[in-house]
């Protein structure tokens, strides 16, 4: 017995002395922060404006990591199978729970293979008509909908994107049929909507602030679940005529599953800290985006709750990646 008990004390108790400890020095070298998206996307913005602020409170710094590709999955995969030492994060958006939709045999499960560190803002969208659509609200727009299924387009910026599961929401809760029309970016989108050759499109905020003040298209509403400071003035699409209606984009940070608990606290708490400083949120709200700090555990419900909630939108559309 006493042979036993050597052997454990040898063996296990300096392992046991170690976990806590290299929990309590964390970070004892710089952190990656891996976007899966190319450079100078609004998820690239929001990573290095945090990033910043973040290493502040750690005492290390942040390396930003752009990874794109197959929308953001290979990245994400690929931080699901690093070492979970706090030192791989991974910036997440709603894509993370929606994306086991849209691809086949994504290669992680969004709920059991990261550990939520939390959220970080969120942002919405603003629908816009032509003004040669014959409709001044939400509820004005759904009656023309009803009166001719299909007849309506939309500018739809890639199967599964927030541009387009906002159109598809919209469509399955006021039960009607739009038709959406493919584009490569929010740009020549919002270009043939100037022209007239798509009805509505459901645009990223900053892109559509000066073509609501020079009148060139008719703003209808906002999509999130309350109005936008860019655009106080619209109601939302819950307000205007859809109740229960809400499409937002979440910008959270997630780790490896199996991250320490003490360091999730500690990046937590940074990331609070980050997302508390004044320009923070002056920098996020020139981007359309809003500040959303919580704990892990909230952000662990919110990737549950995104994943519920549009897969059943991608399977009804039946959407898939690109």
């Amino acid at each position: 017995m006493r042979t036993l008990l050597r052997i454990f004390a040898v063996v296990c108790l300096p392992a046991m002395q170690t976990m806590p400890a290299a929990s309590q020095d964390y970070p004892t070298r710089p952190i990656t922060l891996v976007v899966p998206y190319p450079a100078g996307g609004g998820n690239d913005v929001i990573a290095r404006v945090v990033a910043e602020k973040m290493g502040a409170a750690l005492g290390q710094s942040i390396v930003v990591e752009n990874r794109g590709g197959a929308g953001g999955t290979i990245a994400t995969r690929q931080v699901a199978k690093s070492p979970p030492d706090g030192y791989t994060l991974l910036v997440a958006t709603s894509s993370l729970a929606i994306n086991p939709s849209l691809y086949p045999n994504v290669g992680y499960d969004p709920r059991t293979d990261f550990s939520p560190i939390g959220l970080m803002a969120s942002s919405q969208n603003v629908l816009l008509a032509h003004p040669s659509v014959e409709a001044g609200s939400v509820a004005d727009l759904i009656a023309r909908a009803k009166e001719a299924p299909g007849a309506l387009t939309f500018a739809s910026t890639g199967g599964g994107n927030s541009v387009h599961l906002a159109a598809e929401l919209f469509a399955a809760m006021a039960d009607v049929a739009l038709t959406a029309i493919p584009y490569k970016g929010n740009a020549p989108a919002l270009s043939d909507l100037l022209g007239g050759h798509v009805s509505i499109m459901f645009s990223p905020l900053p892109g559509a602030v000066g073509l609501v003040k020079e009148s060139k298209v008719r703003p209808l509403a906002v999509t999130g679940s309350r109005r936008a400071p860019l655009f106080p003035e619209l109601p939302t699409i819950s307000e205007a005529g859809l109740p229960g209606y809400e499409s937002s984009l979440h910008y959270g940070i997630v780790a490896p599953a199996g991250v320490a608990r003490p360091i999730v606290d500690k990046l937590n708490a940074a990331l609070r800290a980050a997302l508390g400083a004044p320009e923070v949120h002056q920098r996020l709200a020139a981007d359309g985006a809003e500040v959303t700090p919580g704990t892990p555990e909230d952000y662990a419900a919110d990737i549950a709750a995104e994943e519920a909630k549009w897969s059943s939108i991608v399977r009804r559309a039946g959407l898939k990646g690109e």
